[in-house]
Order: C-alpha cells, then sequence, then structure tokens
C-alpha cells in the first residue's frame, strides 16, 4: 500500500526545543523516508484499523485486574532491552535506553523536581505488553481519542483509518462523536496502548507521585503519563504545560549514543525506592 502521508503532522502541535536539549526537531519523527518507514506505516495501518471503541473497552477490562506478573520496576524496565518500537521511526536499539536517554535529558536541564526525572524512566513502560504478547500496534504509537472523528496531528490520519468499523458508525464519525461539548479529558476514551496501562497501573499500585503523572484527578490538573503520546488540538494543548514540558525530553533525546546504564542505575534506583518501592503487579 502506497504511504501518503507528508511532514509529521503532529509537529504543529508540539513545544518549541530548547537547543541543549536536542537537535532540530525537524530531523525527528520522519515518516516520509528511513529504514523503517514500511514497518513503521504497517504498524499504524493496523493500530488505526483496529483501535475502535469496543476493542479500548475490552482492554480495559482484560489489563485492568493486573494479574499478569509481580515485578520491581527495575525488572520492568531490563525487559525493555528486549523491545524495539516499531511505530518509532526515530529509534531502532531497545526501548530501555530510550528510558534512560529521556530521564537524563531532563536531569541535565536541571529541572529540580526529582519524580520528573523519575518519570523520564518510568513513562514508557507501559511497553511491557508487548512482551506479555500483545501485538505492538495495540501498545506503542501515538494516541487518539476513539469514538470520534480522527484529528489533523494523527499520524497517517488520511490514509490508515478506512477499514476501521467505527468511522462508518454514526455515533462515532462525527466531529464531537459519543462525546458532549467540554467533556473533562480524563473521561475522554482513549486508543489503548503502553500509555493508557500505564496510567492504570500507577493508580491501581497507589504509586505516591504528583497528580500531574497520572492523568486521573481533574481537567485543572496534567497529565503526563496518559498523554504523553498524545497531539491535541492547540486549545486543549494549553491545559497540558507538564506534557508540553516532559514531550521536549521524550521526543528529542532519542540518539544513537546509547547511556552507560550501569552507572545511571543507583540515581534511578534511589528515586523508585523513594517513590515506587518493593514489588508491583503488572
Amino acid at each position: 500500500m502506497k504511504v501518503t502521508v507528508g511532514p509529521d503532522p503532529s509537529l504543529v502541535y508540539r513545544p518549541d526545543v530548547d537547543p541543549e536539549v536536542a537537535k532540530d526537531k525537524a530531523s525527528f519523527r520522519n515518516y516520509t523516508s528511513g529504514p523503517k518507514k514500511k514497518s513503521v506505516f504497517t504498524t499504524y495501518k493496523l493500530m488505526h484499523t483496529h483501535q475502535t471503541v469496543d476493542f479500548e473497552k475490552k482492554k480495559h477490562a482484560q489489563f485492568g485486574g493486573f494479574s499478569y506478573k509481580k515485578k520491581k520496576i527495575m525488572e520492568a524496565v531490563d525487559l525493555l532491552d528486549g523491545l524495539v518500537d516499531e511505530s518509532d521511526p526515530d529509534v531502532d536499539f531497545p526501548n530501555s535506553f530510550h528510558a534512560f536517554q529521556t530521564a537524563e535529558g531532563i536531569r541535565k536541564a536541571q529541572k529540580k523536581k526529582d519524580w520528573f526525572h523519575l518519570v523520564g524512566l518510568l513513562h514508557d513502560l507501559g511497553k511491557v505488553l508487548a512482551l506479555f504478547g500483545e501485538p505492538q500496534w495495540a501498545v506503542v504509537g501515538d494516541t487518539f481519542p476513539v469514538g470520534k472523528k480522527k484529528q489533523a496531528s494523527v499520524v497517517f490520519r488520511d490514509s490508515t483509518f478506512q477499514d476501521n468499523p467505527d468511522l462508518q458508525d454514526p455515533r462515532y464519525s462525527t466531529e464531537l462523536g459519543m462525546y458532549q461539548p467540554q467533556k473533562k479529558k480524563d473521561r475522554v476514551l482513549m486508543s489503548w496502548g503502553h500509555d493508557e496501562y500505564m496510567k492504570k497501573k500507577m493508580k491501581f499500585n497507589k504509586f505516591s507521585l504528583p497528580p500531574e503523572l497520572l492523568g486521573m484527578a481533574c481537567q485543572k490538573k496534567n497529565y503526563m503519563i496518559r498523554f504523553h503520546s498524545f497531539y491535541p488540538c492547540q486549545q486543549d494543548l494549553a491545559m497540558l504545560p507538564w506534557v508540553q514540558e516532559f514531550n521536549k525530553f521524550d521526543l528529542y533525546t532519542k540518539c544513537p549514543d546509547l547511556p552507560d546504564v550501569d552507572k545511571l542505575r543507583p540515581y534511578y534506583q534511589g528515586l523508585i525506592d523513594k517513590y515506587c518501592p518493593k514489588k508491583k503487579s503488572w
């Protein structure tokens, strides 16, 4: 199938990047060329075909009990040594390195809130779902609200949703779809993946982290974990300052110079011990 996408459509919704944080952002998220072009498109095509209202509800029920495994946080980070994200055109190395790159980017920028460093390490841990047997299209990639017309910022929007059943359902295919104006964002049903899973997991395990990270309180709160892969309209983005700040590091710290994980591990283990010690349910 021909890929008919131009430059990354979410670019206009993303925050400006300080020069010391990363290289020119236009060189990231290149969906028009590169060695991963075909596999990235295939992942999004499957995602945009199968991510429906019914699918999201089934996945929330399937994984909401967190009865699969008991693991410590650093053990889960180590699991990501076995995962290369098929939706990401910028990296061909294990996701565990991206976790440390993001965390170190935040720390090196002298962000003084240590929980902000930790969220850099934690933000993609929901991708362990792919190691529990889930297909990557149901785990990785950008997220979007289901049950409504897809916003312009969705990557490959015009070439991947044709076979999605919700597109033919009048309840879900209009601008607002199944929602009412001014719907609270914590009640919006998002496409299923690592963001939704990790937000639910942190709530279930009672992580002692600020509400900015969880995305589960009210519209005036921020939603860093739940919405870090979501590119909303500009008006919505103004409500998400912590997401804006976090995306600078999540998106633009990826590079082939991989961090020395063994040297970094003691610092981040200390943060884990402070905020989320002991084994957690996955």
